[in-house]
């Protein structure tokens, strides 16, 4: 009989451990999913929930709430857990790492593009980067993967697809030619050169692409990533500056032809051969053509009286050399941001933004931000457009719709890009609108 109280009592305080860590930790999923439910709450008033592009969508049914996804995303708040369940907080914060996709052991999560509301403008392509014209290819930021190391994965699969599809007996100079010289075009020329491939990159600008245009101390790199011919490139916040050299380096080694300053103004097909123009004259033939431009490769303009005076610029390229000047930052993304930090340090910046608060901009950006805006190292001002600018001045309309003449130097302009639609559609390019279309999934 003892023996058996004995057990009953035993079996009654392991039962009460166990409903005691049950009920602790139903309460913790429930703080923790408060928690979450505030950031969410926070994310929507300051415009964050809904996603600008690239973006994770999570099928609840298959998520089992391992944490992997939040655990291996670089980013801060993209998702968490909520009840039980991985869900977005932050989705315009995202920038496409994939890294969440990857992560999940259920494969609950697909990258798409686009949402039922807003679509993006992305030309066709199908699995192997192919366009809808035969024998162009398109890789990078202008498919809708503006990450380095995503466009640098793209750039390296779509020239190994154009490696299986050559065919044999075609008179051209060149088996392929790559439009642009950025992380997906520099990645494509290097595994061409693995397999043999008689190849020229084309540029219209320098080296690197629109990472060429970054500030000189802007950290352009947050993960690793694998560049043929290289291997593993373990850095980690790497600066413009250590990334471009890197490249010269890789370039150098393995003789990779880029000619700069070459901007092309026609590709034109003619008996399963590609003829291709360049603004200054030059002519080339080949069999297959790469795609890798930017999507910000030309900068969106404002229109206004005096944008093209010599004190207006679309790039930040060297600010420590920029002192003692009133400067005008126009934008509200993250190029605009650290742009008018960098300049703060020695001028005096004012920052304009047509939107009422900044809703896609990084973490550290946003904090940084704020507290310029508390210490007054620079004027922010929202709800503001630009109207004329003139060479010793500029006109501000505010958000009291009041005109400001306010005294100026230099004007920097980032608002952001626009899709080369017109010379897609010269070539023959189809473009959709996407509209929450899977751009990964399992």
């Amino acid at each position: 009989m003892e023996v058996l109280l004995e057990n009953i009592i035993i079996y009654a305080t392991v039962f009460l451990i166990c409903l005691l860590a049950i009920f602790f930790y139903i309460k913790k999923q429930k703080r923790n999913s408060n928690i979450v439910d505030e950031k969410i709450r926070i994310a929507k008033e300051d415009g964050l929930y809904e996603p600008v592009s690239l973006h994770p969508v999570v099928n609840e049914h298959n998520c089992i709430k391992t944490g992997a996804c939040i655990a291996a995303c670089p980013e801060k708040d993209i998702l968490g857990i909520r009840n039980g369940k991985a869900t977005i907080i932050n989705a315009s914060r995202c920038i496409g790492h994939g890294a969440c996709f990857h992560a999940c052991p259920t494969e609950a999560i697909t990258l798409c593009i686009g949402t039922e509301k807003r679509g993006v403008e992305l030309p066709h392509v199908n699995k192997n980067f192919e366009t809808n014209v035969h024998g162009i290819f398109i890789a990078g930021e202008l498919g809708g993967m503006g990450l380095i190391k995503n466009s640098v994965e793209q750039g390296k699969q779509a020239a190994e697809n154009i490696v299986k599809s050559l065919e044999k007996g075609l008179d051209a100079t060149y088996d392929l030619l790559i439009v642009g010289a950025g992380p997906a075009g520099i990645s494509a020329a290097l595994t061409a050169k693995k397999h043999n491939l008689n190849a020229i990159v084309l540029e219209q600008d320098t080296l690197g692409g629109t990472v060429f245009t970054f500030p000189r101390s802007k950290i352009v790199m947050t993960s690793p990533m694998d560049l043929p011919l290289y291997g593993k490139v373990k850095l980690y916040e790497t600066s413009k500056t250590e990334l471009l050299d890197l490249w010269k380096t890789v370039i150098s080694k393995n003789e990779i032809l880029i000619k700069e300053n070459s901007k092309v103004d026609s590709i034109t097909p003619h008996n399963n051969i590609f003829t291709i123009k360049s603004l200054s004259g030059e002519e080339y033939t080949s069999k297959k053509v790469l795609l890798a431009i930017g999507r910000r490769g030309t900068p969106r303009k404002l229109d206004i009286p005096g944008e093209n005076l010599e004190k207006v610029a679309y790039r930040l390229l060297e600010p420590e050399i920029i002192k003692d000047k009133n400067i005008l930052v126009v934008g509200g993304g993250d190029s605009a941001i650290e742009s008018a930090l960098l300049l703060a340090e020695n001028n005096k910046v004012i920052l304009s933004y047509r939107s009422e608060a900044f809703n896609r901009i990084k973490p550290m950006n946003n904090i940084r931000i704020n507290e310029a805006i508390e210490n007054a190292s620079i004027d922010v001002m929202f709800n503001s457009n630009p109207v004329s600018i003139d060479k010793d001045h500029i006109v501000i309309v505010n958000k009291n719709n009041e005109k400001l003449n306010i005294k100026n130097d230099l004007v920097f302009i980032f608002a952001g890009g626009e899709l080369p639609t017109q010379f897609l559609q010269k070539i023959g390019i189809q473009i959709t609108k996407k509209f929450g279309d899977a751009i990964l999934k399992h």
